[in-house]
């Protein structure tokens, strides 16, 4: 049997590691706060939106009749009986034979059923803020409802207008800023611990001792975590010791995290102390994935709380991140789609793999109806830049060790 055979697939692991989370608890937050949230229940529109008859124009408003035939050769011409600015009401309903200026927005007087737009009269608008002309020309006819917001235009009493499940966008936003909705009820944002572990590492701001390299790990992963909106306990670096590791986990449950997340320490060498850390306050599921990059992530719990290792090498660490993590941190947040846009992509060149489902770094080209991968170079797991420049994973299919230009590969597109 070869080594390979007592690893998990992605597929397996993937479906293990998610089947452990669920959407957290409600929670009712300000308005001004929820973008980027997922709505816990449905929204009922208590009112219609527009709740009035409204200009959509700055221009008249008439009887449609009384505007009949109207061109520019052949002009009709209406007294001004008022004027109605937004935010006000007419004083008066439009007496027969007149025309009344209003403003976009404002509410459409009584006996009037369209708007004329004013540059299709002979107002220039030249003198801001003066009172309207006392007769108006209008240069074209115009037909009921033209350049009018009905009442419920937009929405209307009783619609359902936003599903539970609605990841909130700005213009949901504006919706719900519509119905008057101060607070809106959403999933609670888990809060992941994160720490980095072995004795190689220093901090950013330190300058690197014979030996060390700076902890890249713990702002990559920082940045992917708060990028899914996730919030973020940075716990520092563990040293390779048990008893550090264990320390870790001690001050992520007594945080209240959500979900634990280390990089590094979980292989098998002499020094990957966070899997006997973990094995020592939980459990491990799984420990080696059938991938590359990649291979070392393990999952579990320790404390009561889901537990990532993941790989050190940094582009090993986003990568298995992408796969595993930002679906499981999205699934707590309430999200029901996390999947990533896919799309069939051509290779502009040969690739080669062990063997092993190969997330390769690529660039995406649109070239007529189909996209085109470039690799961005070397895909050394240690090679940070080559995820830089991409904008898309390509997944070489477990069993391909070679792959031809000109074969499609499932692609998912990162940016």
């Amino acid at each position: 049997m070869t080594p390979s055979a007592n690893m998990l697939s992605v597929a397996e692991a993937r479906t293990r590691l998610l089947a452990v989370f669920y959407p957290l608890p409600a929670e009712a937050i300000p308005l001004a706060q929820a973008v980027g949230r997922v709505l816990t229940q449905e929204v009922i529109a208590a009112h219609s939106v527009p709740t009035f008859a409204n200009s959509s124009m700055d221009g008249y408003a008439v009887r449609v009749g009384e505007v009949q035939g109207a061109s520019r050769t052949q002009p009709i011409e209406l007294n001004v009986s008022g004027d109605v600015p937004a935010g006000a009401l007419a004083v008066s309903p439009l007496q027969p034979g007149t025309a009344m200026r209003i403003m976009t927005g404002a509410p459409l007087p009584a006996g009037a059923e369209a708007v004329i737009p004013v540059e299709d009269t002979d107002d220039r608008r030249e003198h801001v803020g003066q009172a309207p002309p006392a007769v108006i020309r209008f240069f074209r006819d115009t037909f009921p409802g033209a350049n009018v917001r009905p009442i419920g235009q937009d929405i209307r009493a009783g619609e359902v207008i936003l599903t539970a499940g609605t990841l909130l966008q700005p213009a949901a936003i504006g919706v719900l800023a519509a119905l008057g909705q101060a607070q809106v009820s959403v999933y609670r944002t888990p809060l992941v611990a994160l720490f980095s572990t072995g004795d190689e590492l220093c901090e950013v701001t330190e300058t690197p001792a014979p030996g060390q390299i700076r902890d890249v790990n713990n702002y990559t992963l920082a940045a992917a975590i708060e990028q899914c909106g996730a919030r973020v306990l940075r716990l520092g670096i563990a040293r390779d010791k048990v008893e550090e590791a264990q320390a870790k986990l001690s001050a992520a449950q007594a945080a209240g995290a959500q979900l634990i997340v280390s990089s590094a320490g979980v292989s098998v060498g002499a020094y990957d102390v966070v899997k006997a850390a973990v094995e020592s306050q939980g459990a491990l599921d799984f420990w080696r994935v059938r991938m590359r990059p990649g291979k070392p992530v393990a999952f579990g719990q320790a404390r009561g709380i889901p537990f990532a290792g993941l790989p050190g090498n940094p582009v090993s660490a986003l990568v298995t991140f992408e796969i595993f993590l930002r679906p499981a941190i999205l699934k707590m947040s309430g999200w029901r789609q996390w999947e990533r846009p896919a799309v069939r992509a051509t290779l502009a060149e040969p690739l080669s793999s062990d063997g092993r489902e190969s997330y390769v770094r690529v660039v995406l080209h649109r070239q007529g109806a189909e996209y085109v991968a470039h690799s961005t170079g070397d895909q050394g797991s240690a090679v940070l830049t080559s995820l830089v420049k991409a904008n898309a994973l390509l997944i070489l299919p477990e069993g391909v060790t070679e792959a031809k230009a000109g074969e499609q590969f499932e692609a998912w597109v990162l940016d």
